[in-house]
């Protein structure tokens, strides 16, 4: 899949999803580092997924999330205040390589396991099971995942790249 179809994707998912998305027609800023546009993200978001250390700099603040993937940087504000991956308790999906990264921060749903299911069914329900969790008002998407955003659109881009790449077992 092309990157220019993700959002698309990540769009078609948004009506389901547990929470909104950040309010992206703000100014858009630029991550000092990669310059790759900042995507708006909730104090309560950055605050729940620093380390203790990285909590203790905590200055409030405009913060964005930086999505690029060759970038350290997980948080910035306009002003100059950034916490690296090494600031926060998560591993930070974007900014790891493909392959065995966690989607899905509340359920656990992870490239290799929808990758594995793939293998051994022909396909993957872990959209599915996702949104049921969504219905039954289980996740907790501004809270557990680093864009502070719900993840079934990230969700369904991964699996539909992994069902493109994917053979089946015989």
């Amino acid at each position: 899949m092309t990157l220019e179809r993700a959002p698309r994707l990540i769009l078609e998912s948004m009506a389901e999803c547990c929470c909104p998305e950040p309010d992206e027609t703000s100014q858009s800023i630029a991550c000092r580092a990669c310059g790759t546009a900042g995507i708006p993200v909730e104090s309560l978001t950055v605050k729940a997924l620093l380390t203790e250390s990285a909590l203790a700099r905590y200055e409030h603040g405009a913060y964005r999330f930086c999505p690029g993937g060759g970038c350290a940087v997980v948080y910035f504000t306009e002003n100059g205040a950034t916490f690296r991956t090494e600031d926060v308790r998560e591993r930070v999906w974007q900014k790891e390589p493909a392959g065995h990264r966690t989607l899905c921060y509340c359920f656990g749903e992870n490239e290799a396991a929808i990758a594995e299911e793939i293998q051994r069914t022909g396909d993957s329900r872990t959209v599915s099971r996702v949104r049921a969790h969504i219905a039954a008002k289980r996740c907790a998407c501004e809270v557990r995942n680093p864009r502070g955003a719900c993840c079934l659109g990230d969700l369904n881009a991964a699996v539909k790249r992994l069902r493109s790449i994917s053979v089946p077992r015989s």
